[in-house]
């Protein structure tokens, strides 16, 4: 027990002391600016994110205190998965803290479990939904109640919650299909709609936006509340090119770890005098107070050995198989026709990391040390993010330019004498949350729509009625047209990453991360050229 105490306990901290170090994200800016404004729905998600982030209410412009509920969340759910992994039949202390180091420090895990997106509500109603399931699958078909209102708080959260149905009913009939013929499955579902009831009402009421929304972004339909060509065919090659992106990405996320399945599949991927070397140095271990965590255990199991799986009850084991490879295998298909983002699929890792665990457990020197070394190489890019210290190439700088220089501009914007637009949400959301006012908002069709545009948390901007002059913050190099308006003024911002943001007419460095333009618009002007 108290290796799962410490593991727990360490990715916890770790998980604080990243989000006190890393500014806010735009995403994540725009989330808390919905939990100011808190609703049954939004234009882009159910409410689950949002109720997470209420915390931004103990002090503005805060990313620390803004991200407390998404770490709490994050914190439950590593306790309700400890003790699902027990239930599940890991009765080593050993094996269970493994497994929920592996769930931790995947590079996807260590990077969302201190972002606050909605994928950490969905975690959070995945976790309570398997460790509920698993008791229903084990004889207690009462807690089919509890499973059911834990999928609609799942669905609360993100929409992909939905895939636990499949999951649930296959483990149903490989543990014991009779269980079909009782009532509770069924009362089950029928709660996990009610408390999904109050998003599916609001959706009713708002011509099914966010809904829409999904389907048209997530299985690239025609559906969707955003005007846009219709998606192109993919040619064979294309398909399958996609798909092996996908899965090729979804190995990647498990960073260093990936060592350990080659030792795995290859014990002789190392040389042999290293690891007899190693076992010349095993009394050193065998002082150590570390030992019981890194003790090798058994010896070597062929590969795949019959009954490998046999440490997990026998219940147990089609939910844990189905949880992992129904979600791959679900947005593996959605990658032959669509463009899948990498967090999609990231609730299998809940399951994977257990199986792996097991399968896993004589390489426990390499899955420590691979964790270890994800974490180091997150904390880097972290600290990299907050200062930009490291000579990393402009392609993995997006956590860099996505929240650098964005509190000053702030700043500058709050100075402005008219009210404050900005032609992209991302944009929009991180001046509200350094300056949380209601004069600053979206300006429509100028990018893609968003939650501003509704006019619930920010003013609804109605250009034909405007009469009084305003700024707009852009990118763009030149001003927008904007009908019946005209540009008076121009003003341009930088933002380098070792220099404060600044206002000049030439970049004071090489390559500025940002170049903002200010424009000042006023009725029927003559555009400044």
């Amino acid at each position: 027990m108290k290796w799962i105490i410490a593991v727990i306990a360490a990715l916890t901290a770790w998980r604080l002391s990243i989000a006190a170090l890393l500014p806010v994200t735009q995403d994540e800016a725009y989330y808390f600016d919905w939990a100011r404004h808190l609703a049954w729905g939004y234009f882009d998600h159910p409410p689950g994110v949002a109720l997470l982030g209420v915390t931004t209410w103990l002090e503005a412009g805060s990313a620390f205190a803004a991200r407390l509920g998404g770490i709490g969340a994050g914190l439950i759910t590593l306790l309700v998965l400890a003790r699902f992994y027990r239930r599940c039949g890991l009765t080593d202390a050993r094996d269970v803290a493994l497994a929920l180091l592996l769930v931790g420090t995947t590079l996807l895990s260590l990077i969302g479990s201190v972002i606050t997106t909605p994928d950490t509500a969905l975690m959070l109603g995945w976790a309570l939904a398997l460790h509920e399931s698993e008791r229903a699958l084990a004889g207690e078909r009462r807690r089919w109640l509890t499973a059911g209102a834990a999928i609609g708080l799942g669905l609360l959260g993100k929409y992909t919650m939905v895939l636990i149905g499949p999951v649930v009913l296959w483990a149903i009939v490989r543990s014991d299909w009779r269980m079909l013929r009782t009532v509770w499955p069924y009362l089950g579902a029928m709660l996990a709609l009610v408390v999904f009831a109050p998003n599916i009402i609001w959706n009713a009421n708002h011509d099914w936006l966010t809904m829409r929304f999904q389907l048209g972004h997530g299985l690239s339909t025609d559906v969707g509340v955003m005007t846009t060509l219709p998606p192109a065919a993919m040619a064979l090659g294309e398909r399958f090119a996609s798909v092996t992106g996908y899965l090729a990405t979804q190995l990647a996320f498990w960073g260093l770890i990936v060592l350990a399945l080659v030792v795995r599949l290859n014990p002789s991927f190392f040389d042999k005098s290293l690891l007899q070397r190693g076992e010349k140095e095993q009394p050193f271990l065998d002082k150590s107070p570390l030992t019981p965590l890194f003790q090798r255990g058994e010896k070597e199991k062929p590969l795949f050995a019959k009954g490998w799986l046999g440490g997990f009850k026998r219940h147990a084991q089609p939910l844990l198989i189905a949880a992992t490879l129904f979600p791959l295998g679900f947005f593996a298909v959605i990658a032959s026709f669509s463009a899948v983002e990498a967090n999609w699929p990231a609730v299998y890792l809940l399951t994977a990391a257990p199986l792996l665990a097991v399968w896993l457990r004589n390489q426990r020197r390499w899955l420590i040390g691979a964790a270890l070394a994800n974490v180091l190489l997150v904390t880097l890019y972290a600290a990299h993010a907050a200062t930009g210290a490291l000579p990393l190439p402009s392609a993995l700088n997006r956590i860099l330019r996505e929240t650098h220089g964005f509190a000053e501009l702030a700043q500058i914007v709050s100075t402005l004498d008219a009210p404050v637009y900005a032609d992209r949400y991302q944009t929009t959301a991180l001046l509200r949350f350094y300056q949380p006012q209601p004069k600053i908002s979206q300006w429509p069709e100028l990018s893609r729509p968003s939650e501003y545009l509704r006019g619930e948390i920010a003013p609804r901007v109605e250009p034909a009625a405007m009469q009084q002059p305003f700024w707009l913050v852009t990118r763009r190099i030149t001003p927008p047209a904007l009908t019946g308006f005209g540009c008076t003024t121009a003003r341009q911002i930088f933002d380098c990453a070792t220099l404060p943001v600044q206002e000049a007419t030439v970049a004071p460095c090489a390559q500025p991360l940002h170049i903002w333009q200010l424009y000042r618009y006023e009725r029927s002007a003559i555009s400044v050229p």
